[in-house]
């Protein structure tokens, strides 16, 4: 979206870094066997700002740099309303799919333009190897400051060998119309999270992949969402990215049972005294964080019910973490004033 700065708000630094520590790590130890997307669900960042900007990869969503224009960064550390806030923002009202954060990007404007985030991979793809991807993608609507009336066709993921790091005013540069796994059709569900995956055979040893709408507007299907007389322009918000050798190592709409995962449930939600957990596998770890990240609670499961007193927690979202064998699964809940 257009570039301007907002007033930065951080959240504390010692707070974001304990996060680091106690969250992120964690997830890394599980993800980093069969996931290749470092920070794929936009979880480690290097601060906590209101703004509007381009990245770079020590800015923003570690790792993550723009190729094309200023992708946006949400983040729920940010106070309620903020223009890149979770959940709501400038642009949508959403809560991430995974975790605290996630990012979007332009995917139609009239004159072509694109967003980009891209981020280089822990090692390059092997030739001749099959690869699964997916990424969870939601059309962005309901934001104080709409601009963006359309959701869109062809988003996806894009393998190359190298990524070219966007600065202000460079040019458009030509869209590839190509990308190893994409949409085909319109992705206009603005209140739920969509899967998308795929598998290719890496025919490079590509090093980097970019997130968004590599296809020019002659490919590219639109669905107004209202009448409007503003520029014909889409906005989409994108989560849990994830690349892997493995077919059980990303979540894949073919089917992939994610049984464990499914049998857990989490009540009441909204809550105001007691968080009730039932389904967590015997020895499983689980945690709860606030919106900066901080452990609250951690335990082991069970099989059977635990239990989580709000106590004086603020009222607000919070998540609970249960660290599974290849990755970790999130559930956000509401404590009530």
């Amino acid at each position: 979206m257009t570039s301007y700065a907002m007033n930065n708000r951080w959240c504390r630094w010692a707070a974001m870094l304990a996060a680091h520590c106690l969250l992120f790590l964690a997830a890394q130890r599980c993800e980093a066997q069969t996931n290749l997307v470092p920070n794929g669900s936009f979880e480690e960042t290097d601060s906590c700002l209101e703004i509007n900007t381009w990245y770079y990869p020590e800015t923003g969503p570690l790792g993550w740099f723009s190729t094309a224009g200023s992708g946006d960064y949400c983040l729920s550390c940010l106070p309620y309303g903020a223009f890149n806030g979770v959940p709501l923002s400038a642009f949508a009202f959403q809560y991430p799919q995974d975790g605290l954060a996630y990012v979007g990007v332009i995917t139609y404007h009239h004159l072509q333009g694109r967003e980009y985030f891209a981020i280089e991979l822990t090692q390059p793809l092997q030739v001749g190897n099959t690869y699964y991807a997916s990424f969870y993608v939601s059309a962005s609507w309901n934001g104080w400051d709409q601009q963006c009336w359309m959701a869109t066709s062809h988003i996806g993921l894009r393998f190359t060998m190298e990524a070219q790091q966007y600065e202000f005013g460079d040019p458009l540069q030509p869209l590839a119309n190509a990308a190893q796994v994409y949409h085909p059709t319109i992705l206009a569900d603005t209140v739920n999270w969509v899967l998308v995956s795929g598998s290719f055979v890496a025919d490079s040893a590509y090093r980097y992949v970019s997130i968004g709408n590599h296809f020019d507007n002659a490919q590219t299907d639109t669905l107004h969402f209202v009448d409007s007389n503003a520029y014909p322009r889409a906005h989409t918000l994108i989560d849990n990215v994830c690349v892997s050798t493995d077919p059980l190592g990303c979540p894949l709409a073919n089917g992939v049972v994610e049984a464990a995962a499914d049998q857990i449930v989490l009540f009441p939600n909204p809550v105001d005294d007691v968080v009730r957990i039932r389904g967590v596998e015997a020895g499983l770890r689980i945690t709860i964080h606030d919106v900066c990240g901080r452990l609250l609670w951690q335990d082991r499961g069970t099989g059977g019910e635990l239990h989580w007193e709000v106590g004086d927690s603020a009222p607000g979202l919070y998540m609970l973490r249960v660290e599974q064998t290849g990755g970790y699964r999130s559930f956000k809940f509401v404590v009530k004033e």
